[in-house]
């Protein structure tokens, strides 16, 4: 397995947990699509996200 440079090691730095892995927002664990978001980010918006309770 090819390890990474520093310039994706700088991107994924905000991805890292406390044990050196990846981690997603909980929003994003289940979703199909690639537009993974960190599990730092407070505010999530995903355009393709559309709650099942939303109304309208």
């Amino acid at each position: 397995m090819p390890r990474l440079g520093k310039k994706d090691k700088e991107e994924w730095a905000y991805f890292i947990n406390d044990i050196g892995r990846r981690q997603y927002n909980e929003r994003c664990r289940q979703c199909v699509h690639e537009c993974k978001q960190s599990y730092r980010a407070a505010i999530v918006y995903c355009p393709k996200y559309k709650s099942k309770r939303a109304t309208a």
